[in-house]
Parts: structure tokens; C-alpha cells; sequence
């Protein structure tokens, strides 16, 4: 056993020594030390050694194996600054390899950095909060009651107790009026999370955009106006808004906005089911109790907020028809944006 030991360390030295690429210094390494090479081997014929034996035949082969590892690590070493003096050596005013295609932003990065861009235009600034909440940002302080339907197990991931993945971007709403006074124009965008069905029209995760403001005398039609203003600049200059009448626990009064069909302008066609006007999201004047969760005096301060889904806004935005193409990473189809 001792005299097959000295062999194979005298051929892999030997070979270590001759090696002249990495790939070679690695073929080496596979040879004698890889899980099917010549030291494993050897170690697992140890069981036919009188017991006596092993521990010293043991001790010597993983110091030859140390002592080869070692040399084919500073062997690597060695060739690759003579690679690095090589490649200085090279000309380089010769032509270099054209890339014909680079990344670019996924189409729903794309359309929240044209949302803020819009809204920072206004003179919002744009804050981020937490994706894992707690009952109170999420609920409570936004005046929804413990009774109501959202806040049930199958409505809304909780991870334990009264922690879970936040049902929506207005949870930045909160934090940021906890922590600094009116007057105020935000904006915040993220992921947002709900126990949803995965279809066509439907994730479990997808992205949400909230703006609000507050200060003395704001009316509801600053939040038209707002909104109407968005609506141009994001989908075009003939496009129009309406405002249906709605219910939200945090604000009041509340209503869902419509946009103009951007496919047919609003003529009526298959993607409006013929009514000439699709939904993009849900606004109102901030309710008077959500400011006295956050020591706002109601009496002095108003204000108005609204929420959109980013896919909501691609989708319609660039005439896409199911939302799953935005997490499927088919380059296919992300390559057209």
C-alpha cells in the first residue's frame, strides 16, 4: 500500500509539473483527488489493511493529497499572471466584439419610473415602506374594522399572529404621516401581496402605486384635476377621465376612475366591452379618522389619496391581455419593451 502511495504521488507531481493550461491542472486534480479518483480509491481499499496499518496509511495519503492540492492551487496561480502579461500583449486597436443586444428595464419598472416621473413633475417626492406589515399599518390606522372582509385569513397572507405581507401601498400613507407633518405630496410604489387565484387577470404578487396629499383647504377637485392631468401624460392628450361613485374605508367620499379606452377612444371595442371607458383605479379625500390615527387635527388638514396596480396600468398601457406574461421572463416577450 505505501509503495501504490509513493507511485501515485511521484505521477501526479510529475504531471502537475507538465501541466501547461488550467484545464490541465484541473484534469489533474479530477485524476487523483476527484470523488471517482486514484486517493479515493486507495482510501477505500484501506479495508483490507490489518486495522493496525490504516491510521498511518491514512495520515500519509491526505498529507500527499494536501501537498498536491497545494501545489496545483500556486501552479494555477503562476499561469494565470502569465495569461494576465499575455493579454496586455494584445492590440487594442483591433476591432472588439459588437454587442448586438443589451438588457433593458422590465416593462413594469419601466411604467412605475414614468409614474413617479409624472407625479414628481407635480412636486411629489417618493417614499418606499415595508412589504412585511403589521395589522395596525395595514388595517386599523387606514379605518378598516376588524370585521371586514380583507382582513379574513383567505384575503390576506399572514405570516403569524398580526404579522403578514401588506395588501396594499397604503401602509406608506401611514408611516410617512406618523412621522412628518403637512403639508405633504407623496407617492410610493412596491409589491403588494393577496391570496388571489392566478388567472389572466390576476397574481397573488403584483405592484400598486399610492399618491396622496394633505394641506389646508384641499378639495376633490385638486384630486381631479390630479388625476386628469396623470391620465394625459400617461396614456395621451385626448384621454379623459370619469369618476363613479364608491366605497373605501379610508376615504370619504370615495370613487373608482375611469380613463377613455386608449384602443378605441373611447368609441366602445372588445377591450372595454363596448362601453368605451376601463377602470384603472380607486381614489377619494382621505376619511377624517385616518388622520386622528395619525395626530392629525381633521378640523385643520385635508386631503386626498389614490391607488393604482402597475400591471393594471401596463397592461392597458401597452395592449397586453394577460398579466402572467410579466412574471413568465420569456424573453420573447420582454425583448418587445
Amino acid at each position: 500500500m505505501e509503495k501504490r502511495l509513493k507511485r501515485i504521488e511521484e505521477d501526479a507531481l510529475n504531471e502537475i509539473e507538465s501541466a501547461r493550461t488550467g484545464e490541465e491542472l484541473e484534469a489533474v486534480r479530477i485524476k487523483y483527488m476527484g470523488r471517482k479518483g486514484l486517493f479515493t480509491d486507495l482510501l477505500k481499499s484501506m479495508k483490507d489493511l490489518p486495522e493496525k496499518e490504516r491510521p498511518a496509511i491514512g495520515a500519509k495519503a491526505n498529507e500527499i493529497k494536501g501537498k498536491l492540492a497545494g501545489l496545483i492551487e500556486a501552479k494555477l496561480k503562476s499561469l494565470g499572471k502569465k495569461g494576465s502579461a499575455q493579454e496586455a500583449s494584445i492590440d487594442v486597436t483591433m476591432p472588439g466584439v459588437e454587442i448586438t443586444r443589451l438588457g433593458h428595464k422590465h416593462p413594469i419598472t419601466q411604467v412605475i419610473n414614468r409614474v413617479n416621473e409624472i407625479f414628481i413633475g407635480l412636486g411629489f417626492k417618493v417614499k418606499e415602506g415595508p412589504e412585511i406589515e403589521n395589522e395596525y399599518y395595514n388595517f386599523e390606522a387606514l379605518n378598516i374594522p376588524l370585521e371586514h372582509p380583507s382582513r379574513d385569513v383567505f384575503d390576506t397572507f399572514y405570516i403569524q399572529d398580526d404579522i403578514l405581507l401588506r395588501s396594499q401601498t397604503s401602509t406608506v400613507q401611514i408611516r410617512v404621516m406618523e412621522k412628518e407633518k403637512p403639508p405633504l405630496q407623496v407617492i410610493s410604489s412596491g409589491r403588494v401581496y393577496r391570496p388571489d387565484a392566478v388567472d389572466a387577470s390576476h397574481s397573488f404578487m403584483f405592484h400598486q402605486v399610492e399618491g396622496f396629499m394633505v394641506d389646508k383647504n384641499i378639495k376633490f377637485s385638486d384630486l381631479k384635476g390630479t388625476l386628469s392631468l396623470f391620465a394625459r401624460q400617461m396614456f395621451g392628450k385626448d384621454t379623459k377621465i370619469r369618476f363613479r361613485p364608491h366605497f373605501f374605508p379610508f376615504t370619504e367620499p370615495s370613487a373608482e376612475v375611469d380613463v377613455s379606452c386608449i384602443m378605441c377612444a373611447g368609441k366602445g371595442c372588445r377591450v372595454c366591452r363596448y362601453k368605451g371607458w376601463l377602470e384603472i383605479l380607486g381614489a377619494g379625500m382621505i376619511n377624517p379618522k385616518v388622520f386622528e390615527a395619525v395626530g392629525y387635527n381633521p378640523e385643520k388638514w385635508t386631503g386626498y389619496a389614490f391607488g393604482m396596480g402597475i400591471e393594471r396600468i401596463a397592461m392597458l398601457k401597452y395592449g397586453i391581455n394577460d398579466i402572467r406574461l410579466f412574471f413568465e421572463n420569456d424573453l420573447r416577450f420582454l425583448r418587445q419593451f
